[in-house]
């Protein structure tokens, strides 16, 4: 890209209102990263209260300068490493020159210091960005990840991390499953023709719409289509995790760690609401917008919300050792979902791994007293973490004394997902899709079966 690319104030949409230049959205940017770094908080809260004090900006400029800062976010080790300072402005700077592309003097037009804009450039900084390299920078800096959990990482990547990890700090991609209670993806394609929506690679069902210079997509969720429940915004790699489970007409099917249902929806499309689903969670709040999306979708699934405090009672008590199948998605760092989440990664700390690494016990020691002699359990996460995946399966295999056996992943792959399987990961328990290699969010799935 070059100096044409100071365009990337140029809205998504025509529609969209926009106010500032440019050059103001970049100094609205380092004010928003400097109060995440500030006061160590969520970029989203960070954008939302920005957005907050300078109502004049329109929804253009708060999306424009969204783009910024977790464009800044996803890249801050190795622009901070290009510009010899970790400051908000200079990883700015360096994201511009390493997410944006933007050449040295295309840079120095926006940081002109007229009006708006933020503060001339420095000599230095000039010089950084023109000779600046990562040529020396070590793998946690040139990858953009926290040093303390990339041995993790090296232990899962080996030889492909450094090009996973480049992978993962880019932008994600915009997915759509193709709800296929209401029909099948040629069917829902002319309706999202105006959008460029191409098929997925790997997922039936799943549809890539392209997103624009300044990284955003298009609004979906107001499309008539959406709101007739036609498809669900869905990362392709969910999609296939989903798929992996096998679930099947005439069977009781569990969703665990059912959240706000992404993966209940599509389990119940895989059955054709042929089976019985039900859907739960530890959390009752995070259950709040299933009930919405089952509607929407024309989904049967059968709802049960936990109680909490002192009235807390096992809402899935009379399905033990009666279930076909058990998803979990269990809860985790989110490792796999960087691209999307790129502030997370930067307030991930060691307590929170060892915080999620127990919940998994948990959840899957419940699922194993779910399914039936000869069921089955799909273990999922969004996590490339060995600590979170194969290890916390063989904890439970170890715990359940002989009681479980592991799917070999290549044979579900292979049944559930044909031609996936040599872009796959094989690890030895499951299987792991990541960025580089799959295209997808990082899912890691395994498969496990009761003893008949």
């Amino acid at each position: 890209m070059g100096a044409g690319s100071i365009a990337l104030a140029t809205p998504a949409d025509p529609q969209e209102e926009t106010v500032l230049t440019p050059a103001a959205r970049c100094a609205a940017a380092i004010e928003v990263l400097a109060d995440i770094a500030g006061r160590r908080r969520p970029a989203a809260d960070a954008l939302k209260d920005w957005g907050l004090n300078h109502r004049f900006a329109g929804s253009g400029d708060r999306g424009g300068i969204a783009s910024l800062v977790y464009d800044a976010l996803r890249r801050r080790s190795s622009a901070a490493w290009i510009m010899g300072d970790d400051s908000p402005r200079a990883v700015l700077l360096g994201s511009l020159r390493l997410q944006q592309g933007l050449a040295a003097p295309s840079i120095a037009a926006l940081f002109n210091g007229e009006g708006f804009a933020p503060e001339k450039l420095a000599e230095n900084e000039g010089r950084r960005l023109s000779e600046g390299n990562l040529a020396d920078a070590p793998p946690h800096v040139a990858g953009d990840v926290p040093e303390w959990v990339l041995p993790q990482l090296e232990a899962i990547l080996g030889d492909e991390l450094l090009p996973e990890l480049k992978a993962l700090a880019r932008r994600a991609p915009l997915d759509i499953r193709v709800n296929a209670l209401k029909g099948d993806r040629e069917a829902a394609m002319p309706g999202l023709a105006h959008h460029g929506a191409a098929p997925t690679p790997h997922a039936p069902m799943g549809l890539r719409v392209p997103i624009g210079a300044d990284g955003r997509g298009p609004a979906l969720h107001v499309e008539p289509e959406f709101l007739d429940g036609w498809y669900e915004i869905q990362d392709e790699g969910s999609q296939l995790a989903a798929m992996m489970s096998g679930a099947r007409k005439g069977e009781t099917v569990v969703d665990l760690c059912a959240g706000g249902g992404g993966k209940t929806l599509a389990l119940a499309a895989l059955t054709g609401n042929g089976g019985r689903l039900v859907a739960t969670d530890d959390d009752p709040r995070r259950l709040a917008p299933i009930h919405e999306r089952l509607r929407r979708s024309g989904a049967n699934a059968e709802v049960r919300t936990p109680r909490g405090g002192r009235m807390r009672t096992d809402v899935l008590g009379d399905l033990d050792g009666h279930v076909d199948r058990v998803l979990v998605d269990a809860p985790c760092t989110g490792t796999g979902t960087w691209r999307r989440n790129p502030d997370a990664k930067w307030r991930l700390r060691p307590g929170s791994l060892a915080a999620r690494v127990a919940e998994q016990a948990t959840v899957l020691d419940r699922a194993g007293s779910l399914v039936r002699p000869g069921g089955r359990i799909t273990y999922v996460t969004c996590s490339l973490l060995p600590a979170e995946n194969d290890d916390a399966v063989a904890g439970f295999l170890a715990r359940g004394g002989g009681a479980f056996a592991v799917v070999p992943a290549r044979e579900v792959a292979d049944a559930h997902a044909p031609g996936l399987a040599e872009a796959l990961r094989f690890t030895a328990h499951g299987l792991q899709m990541s960025p580089a290699r799959t295209g997808t969010d990082g899912f890691y799935v395994a498969t496990l079966t009761r003893a008949g």
